[in-house]
């Protein structure tokens, strides 16, 4: 976004004239002209004040790498490779990017948009520009496949912690994959496997979606929430949230590999918001009542011949109506 210089030039919300920004900018006062109209095509409201110069009417939450990662803690500052960017396909398919240019330290992608944002099953994930946190890492685990199973869910857990520490309230998990608000799905979490990189090391790209800002969603079909829309929009500060979840990513995933997805199992549990529910299975054929997750993250439907475990991969579970 070639305006976001100027964006956060106007960011305080005070008259800005044109030849100020035009000297700040070391352009024209013509490609300032140009930049500002770039902004409001972008979605960002800018007051022309007649012989004066320009406000920003919108609120802006910029995401800043500098401020980010000043506030991780220094061991996990120093193993991340963190890139901020304006727009991307995917914060997920730019990790993998970042992969392949040998990036040293555990790579980190957040986008103020991204243009091909999915979810699970290859779903569209709906990324509006400069609303929403969309992070993706890059994380290796010993041990092959079967030492992943659960992890979408503990992960579920240390984003769930990392909202309620950051003083959100009533955060649920729903298997496997999303975060929800008592008015609506708040985020949710992509997990990709990449395979072997050496006989028993396993790599993943975790993609983490939070709904921040957002106040309108007219093309999502279901209830949805934000952090917003529970609290007042200057509350939230998108690089805390990023900072934050980093952390939580990075010692979550230090728990994980050591103890797998039983030292997680009880915190799921706890905010599963499944539990006790009539389900159904889609396509699946199972109909029964929610009674949480074993070990390897199953979910498990207490049907008429017993509990029957559900896998991720196989079905998914939605509430009987």
């Amino acid at each position: 976004m070639k305006s976001k210089v100027l964006v956060s030039l106007l960011s305080d919300g005070q008259v800005h004239s044109g030849e100020r920004l035009a000297a700040e900018l070391g352009v024209s006062r013509t490609a300032v002209w140009k930049q500002v109209h770039r902004a409001l095509n972008e979605g960002f409201e800018i007051e022309t004040v007649r012989g004066r110069g320009y406000r920003l009417i919108t609120p802006v939450d910029l995401l800043d790498a500098d401020e980010i990662l000043g506030a991780l803690a220094a061991p996990f500052r120093s193993s991340i490779s963190l890139n901020v960017l304006d727009e991307v396909d995917s914060t997920n398919t730019e990790v993998l990017r970042q992969i392949s240019m040998g990036v040293v330290g555990v790579p980190v992608a957040i986008a103020d948009c991204q243009t091909m944002g999915r979810g699970r099953r290859g779903r569209p994930w709906r990324s509006p520009r400069g609303e929403n946190l969309y992070l993706s890492a890059g994380l290796t685990f010993q041990g092959g496949f079967s030492a992943l199973d659960g992890l979408s869910l503990a992960l579920g857990v240390a984003v769930a912690e990392t909202l309620e520490e950051l003083g959100v309230p009533g955060v649920r998990l729903k298997w496997p994959n999303d975060i929800f608000l008592p008015d609506g799905k708040l985020g949710g979490i992509l997990v990709e496997l990449q395979g072997e990189l050496q006989e028993g090391v396993v790599r993943v790209i975790v993609g983490i979606g939070i709904n921040v800002h957002m106040s309108r969603a007219d093309d999502v079909d279901q209830p949805w929430s934000s952090l917003a829309k529970n609290s007042p929009r200057s509350a939230w500060s998108r690089n805390q949230i990023a900072s934050a979840l980093i952390g939580s990513l990075l010692e979550s995933a230090e728990v994980f590999a050591g103890k797998g997805f039983p030292a997680f199992r009880d915190p799921w549990q706890a905010r599963d918001m499944f539990r006790g529910r009539q389900l159904v299975a889609q396509s699946g054929g199972v109909v029964g009542v929610g009674c949480g997750v074993d070990e390897q993250g199953n979910y498990l439907v207490g049907a008429e011949g017993g509990v029957v475990p559900v896998r991720a991969g196989e079905i998914s579970l939605r509430v009987a109506v």
